[in-house]
């Protein structure tokens, strides 16, 4: 009578599959020379491998157990071996499942190595006593396992696994990838100026945004548009501000940082729900005004990034190819703050100066009703350019079309019909001449060249000076006239207006050398806005705001 044996080889890892002669061989040579030496019994190997490399035997999910089951079921099998018992399993209750299965189909099991058989009682209470050692062993070494790991990240060492994006694994240490860590910080600065998750995801598909991309042996994974969810656990994944979890514990890691913690609690702060109104106007404007409208010469996008030196954060705006790729050449990294200002003191002066706008607009038939409501558009889009709130970004976006910055030059592509709903035309090009100049750390652009004087007094600032001094007149002359008064008259924060205010006691040679466009290239409507608040004395005055010398009043 020929007994059908089919042999079972495991090994829980892969480590040493990939070679000729590997553990599977061993065990099958093994199991193979003992039914050989059963050959007077009528044992006979069938034909066939179940073989499970680097599956543990904690689990039932393994594809050769599963085909040895079916096989068993299906009568093709008389007689399991093994090496040991614990590669079949190491989970008594997964042997009373399998034994189950070999009682129903009269299927016997054998230890090559252990020496028993289950077709009798006592090979049946040796085999239950050794896998009870086998568990034990299993559990034993899984609580080692897991103490290891919870003592390495105490001490902030990364424990393996996939690295998220902005990092790569090297020697089993995390080390920053620039040019992911580009992208991971613009997620988190476009997070603080959405406000919502859906709108990052909407953002960052316009831009281009993917997760990481990982190679695996045969294909590539990854690389996908972000989902809302990757998005969330991106933004709340404490390994970005240069720590590591384990069980609900945040430890110190031994990584470096690619999030400052200002930033990372602003955006916890949101997602929380707990700020008062998600980001304040000024912040949310300040952030991106020009994304989605900035390109390079060769039409390469822009996109905000930035970056902390000394504690204190720069922001760019900085060309996509240079983010994919930070040895390509020829890109863009701008200052944002001085672009924003560029941009927006060019299309608040061309509004301001209706000689200008008139001859791109086709003022032609209009009756005079229709040109003094022309005339309050235009001063009121003006206006909202100046004051830092939800309106200004939508005003811009309206009325840009797109910026291009090449050498020497910015290009503002100008919607006409957003100037003048009622007339169709081909769009307005606004040219800047500018160049780039290193101050310390930063960048910053001057306008008409590095040395050039401002080439013509700056209006908004102008404006921006009477207003306060009338503001102020107001107050002291008239009755009745109080900050919030003002602010609503001004329609702008009362912030706005008390920030603005002590401009009325600017001193006489500093307002006669803005009225003639003498002041420091870099005086501007936005510098104000940061530069807190103005000294009363004039001598402090002249040097505060950037006259190096009173010869240059």
């Amino acid at each position: 009578m020929t007994v059908r044996c089919a042999i079972y080889t495991r090994k829980s890892t892969e480590e040493g599959l990939e070679q000729d002669f590997n553990s599977l061989d061993a065990q099958r040579e093994a199991c193979e020379a003992f039914i050989k030496s059963q050959k007077g019994l009528g044992w006979k190997a069938i034909n066939k491998h179940y073989d499970d490399g680097g599956i543990s035997g904690g689990t039932m999910d393994r594809p050769a157990l599963k085909e040895l089951l079916a096989d068993i079921e299906a009568g093709k099998v008389d007689l399991v071996v093994v090496y040991k018992v614990d590669r079949l399993t190491r989970s008594l209750m997964d042997f009373a499942k399998i034994i189950e299965t070999f009682d129903q189909k009269n299927v016997s099991f054998v230890s090559v190595t252990q020496q028993f058989n289950t077709a009798n009682s006592m090979g049946r209470l040796t085999l239950n006593v050794l896998l009870s050692f086998a568990q034990f062993e299993r559990e034993v070494t899984a609580e080692r396992i897991r103490d290891k790991i919870a003592a390495s990240k105490k001490k902030g060492m990364w424990m393996g696994g996939l690295p998220p994006l902005g990092f790569d694994a090297v020697d089993k240490k995390l080390v920053v990838n620039q040019v992911e860590a580009e992208i991971v910080r613009a997620l988190f600065d476009l997070y603080l100026d959405h406000g919502s998750i859906r709108d990052l995801k909407a953002a960052a598909d316009k831009l281009g945004y993917v997760t990481k991309r990982r190679e695996a042996a045969t294909k590539y994974t990854g690389g996908k548009p972000f989902t809302r969810g990757h998005l969330s656990q991106l933004l709340r994944n404490p390994i970005y501000i240069g720590k590591v979890t384990h069980r609900g514990e945040v430890f110190d890691g031994q990584h470096e940082a690619i999030i400052g913690l200002e930033i990372w609690a602003a955006v916890q702060k949101m997602l929380d729900g707990k700020a008062p109104d998600r980001r304040s106007h000024a912040n949310k404007n300040h952030g991106c005004l020009l994304t989605g409208l900035l390109f390079d010469e060769t039409g390469d996008r822009l996109t905000p990034s930035h970056t902390n030196k000394k504690g204190r954060r720069y922001k760019y705006y900085i060309s996509s190819r240079l983010v994919t790729d930070p040895k390509a050449t020829g890109g863009w990294r701008l200052p944002a703050d001085e672009l924003e200002a560029t941009i927006l003191s060019a299309v608040t002066e061309f509004l301001s100066d209706q000689s200008r706008w008139a001859r791109v607009v086709d003022l032609s038939g209009l009756q005079a009703e229709a040109f003094n409501e022309l005339l309050k558009r235009i001063e009121e889009m003006a206006g909202l350019l100046e004051v830092e709130n939800v309106d200004r970004v939508k005003v811009l976006g309206n009325l840009v079309e797109r910026v291009t910055v090449a050498q020497g030059i910015i290009i503002i592509r100008l919607r006409t019909e957003a100037i003048c709903p009622c007339r169709e035309g081909e769009g307005h090009d606004l040219e800047v001449p500018f160049q780039t100049k290193r101050r310390g750390v930063e960048s910053k652009i001057v306008v008409g060249g590095i040395d050039a004087p401002q080439a013509r007094p700056d209006e908004t600032l102008i404006r921006v000076v009477q207003r306060s001094a009338e503001w102020w007149r107001l107050i002291t002359e008239e009755e009745g006239w109080t900050i919030d008064k003002l602010s609503e008259r001004a329609s702008m924060p009362s912030c706005e207006v008390t920030r603005f205010l002590p401009l009325a006691f600017l001193a006489p040679d500093i307002v006669e050398a803005i009225l003639h466009g003498k002041n420091p290239i870099d005086l501007n409507v936005e510098r104000l806005k940061k530069l807190g608040p103005i000294p009363a004395d004039w001598a402090a005055q002249k040097r505060f705001l950037g006259f190096e010398t009173p010869s240059n009043i």
